[in-house]
């Protein structure tokens, strides 16, 4: 079984400013990996039928990853890319663990608002190894990265 989580947060940075941000290779280098991760691509195509395989490292060598030793594998495809209001991609982890099995939708909505853009998450399918706790302190720990980056650059 899985379930759905959601997070948003006030980016302080122009729509387009955010969105150019989410479907940039570096810039999600840099946003994308909640704290006490790093992250690199194995590959990164941002349009619709494209995608991304990414490898998320945790800092702490002791902390098990979903796909082995400290790290999570994740394969996306990008389903739809609605600049600059939307994006949907779908992940799926690679891990032989079936608590980490099936597909995670992820819709990123960008709405402006007074002080910049609104940056709201709903994640559905999310599998039932990920708690609910711990996927909103990643998502708010990325939602403030990308803040970070995309402020530190208008």
């Amino acid at each position: 079984m899985s379930h759905t989580d959601e997070a948003q947060a006030v980016v302080t940075a122009p729509r387009d400013d955010v969105f150019a941000a989410i479907v940039d290779e570096d810039a999600r280098t840099v946003w994308l990996p909640p704290a006490g991760m790093s992250g690199r691509f194995t590959r990164f195509d941002a349009r619709a039928g494209g995608g991304y395989g990414l490898v998320l490292t945790y800092d702490d060598e002791a902390t098990p990853g979903k796909s082995g030793g400290n790290t999570d594998v994740v394969e996306v495809r990008f389903v739809s890319v609605d600049a600059p209001r939307r994006l949907v991609e779908e992940a799926d982890f690679v891990s032989d663990d079936p608590r980490f099995a099936g597909t995670m939708t992820l819709t990123w909505a960008l709405e402006p608002v007074d002080g910049g853009t609104r940056v709201a998450i709903t994640a559905t399918g999310v599998p039932d190894g990920i708690s609910s706790a711990d996927h909103a302190a990643a998502l708010a720990s990325t939602l403030g990265n990308l803040d970070g980056y995309v402020s530190r650059r208008t």
